[in-house]
């Protein structure tokens, strides 16, 4: 995977001379960022066409309330909110002062995870006495944890992938488990972060090189200009400890950018299953450029897909579809977590 990261930061470095080379002729006025913003995203995001978005549409209505006589703060909060347009998560402008946001990806759907359940003193599930590798908390859940639970199923919680885990981390964690018949990695609002976390993860329940998406890039300012699909493959460590045991992975709408990117991979794989709510996206491979007046802008350049050339910008569905029972989780209960371990000891007896 060396290459693909090389190849997006080549590609990062190019977009951003081009955008200070296009910027040169603009002023600090905010008629000039407004301009210099609009242009920057008309020839490098990668969206447009996907979401049905007109963004000439989109630049003569915003052009109608623009002004140079605009505070900073007002030009601000209109500049976010025609990012906003654009409905993704990858999106942001950044000021000293404030960094816009679009959360709509999440907020209409159910949390389907409280963290009290979990983590903490009265938590029945990783509880205080969970143990840490790296960014992840570990726990072996022992027999009769839940009613008629035969087995001890292992249990991971990630909370970030921008949170370092190291080959020794997992070697460590899995060997934790070698007398567990089942695993649960629990990816609940997880908003991403490494791309390298994620395959360094997935890479231990894979058994041989796999395809598992593509990643195309702009090559000129038209919408539609990208290369052809470049493909992307996960390999396996067989000099490190691997699971090849069933596995459930628990998701929800919070899953995001580099947890999506976790899901595309561990969906191909014959003894995963995806459980939880559908993914919040964000396949766009972000980039950065900076605007006359300083602000800098984050936006999608180059389109991730699946390994049948699907887009998963508005996310993934599970394989089973579990949301989280409110009336349990008044009594301490996580039911989306006790779902996860009733499937797997029905995975164990059909393996019998």
């Amino acid at each position: 995977m060396n290459r693909i990261y090389i190849f997006f930061a080549t590609i990062c470095t190019t977009l951003l001379c081009i955008s200070c080379e296009k910027e040169g002729h603009y002023t600090q006025l905010p008629k000039d960022n407004f301009e210099a913003l609009w242009q920057i995203m008309d020839e490098h995001y990668c969206f447009f066409e996907y979401k049905d978005v007109d963004w000439n549409e989109v630049h003569d209505r915003y052009a109608l309330q623009m002004s140079d006589t605009l505070n900073q703060y007002e030009l601000f909060d209109l500049l976010g909110t025609m990012l906003g347009e654009l409905k993704d998560g990858h999106t942001n402008l950044f000021s000293s002062f404030d960094v816009s946001r679009y959360w709509k990806w999440y907020e209409d759907y159910p949390d389907n995870y409280m963290e009290r359940l979990v983590i903490g003193s009265q938590a029945k599930y990783l509880g205080t006495d969970y143990k840490m590798a790296g960014g992840v908390k570990y726990k072996a859940f022992p027999k009769g944890m839940i009613a008629g639970q035969t087995d001890s199923i292992g249990y991971f919680h990630y909370e970030s992938f921008a949170s370092g885990v190291g080959d020794t981390n997992l070697d460590y964690m899995l060997y934790a488990f070698r007398d567990c018949k089942g695993l649960i990695i629990d990816i609940r609002n997880n908003g991403g972060g490494s791309l390298v976390n994620s395959d360094r993860i997935a890479s231990r329940f894979v058994e041989q090189k796999m395809l598992c998406g593509y990643v195309k890039h702009k090559t000129g300012p038209g919408h539609q200009q990208f290369s052809e699909p470049f493909p992307v493959y996960l390999e396996p460590t067989p000099d490190r400890i691997m699971w090849f045991r069933p596995v459930v992975v628990l998701t929800n709408r919070r899953c995001y950018s580099a947890a999506n990117d976790f899901i595309t991979k561990m969906k191909l794989l014959p003894n995963v299953t995806i459980m939880g709510d559908r993914t919040g996206g964000g396949s766009g491979f972000p980039f950065y450029s900076e605007l006359p007046n300083g602000w800098g802008v984050r936006f999608s350049t180059s389109p991730m897909l699946d390994a049948d050339m699907k887009d998963t910008e508005y996310g993934i569905d599970p394989d089973i579809k579990v949301d989280l029972d409110l009336n349990a989780a008044a009594n301490g209960d996580d039911s989306m977590i006790n779902a996860a371990i009733n499937h797997l000891l029905k995975e164990k007896s059909k393996n019998k």
